[in-house]
């Protein structure tokens, strides 16, 4: 169990540590993404997400995120992990390139609810501009965009996050 969980608890405390620094999240990404052995010859993975819900949170997301997410979430033309002249950090990326694939849902919920986590960024709070459905229409958009090994980590974290 100890070999199970010290390589995630790791990854995590990486994440933490880094701030998101681009060197130590792309090394700590790519250990855990070889000590999983998630690489090209692991089977598909059954994601589970309904096709519905994809379309619709790809048409939210088009209509109300792509503007500072990007296209898709692959992110704005610059350095995300950089702060701006206000001191906060530009929209990352939302695919796999960054680093929302390290949060559980739960946390993605309260990003697009309530904005920006501690006023780092420049995010908005949506809650009382689209439904709580809409938010978690555009969260199954946001996961599709992920790679089948990093939404393999993803659900590990998310499977950690609920356990008691």
């Amino acid at each position: 169990m100890y070999r199970t969980i010290f390589p995630w608890a790791l990854v995590l405390l990486v994440g933490l540590l880094s701030a998101c620094d681009k060197a130590a999240e792309s090394v700590a990404t790519q250990e855990t993404l070889s000590q999983v052995g998630a690489v090209s010859d692991v089977a598909a993975l059954d994601r589970k997400l309904d096709a519905a819900l994809i379309a619709r949170g790809s048409a939210i997301f088009e209509k109300n995120c792509a503007e500072c997410h990007g296209a898709n979430g692959k992110g704005q033309p610059g350095d995300w992990r950089i702060r701006d002249a206000d001191g906060k950090y530009p929209p990352p990326p939302l695919d796999d390139s960054a680093h929302a694939w390290h949060h559980p849902t739960k946390v993605l919920m309260e990003a697009i609810r309530d904005g920006s986590p501690g006023g780092e960024g420049n995010m908005p709070a949506w809650k009382g501009k689209l439904s709580e459905q809409e938010m978690q229409d555009t969260v199954v958009y946001i996961k599709s965009l992920w790679s089948d090994p990093v939404y393999r980590l993803w659900l590990q974290l998310e499977q950690q996050s609920l356990e008691p």
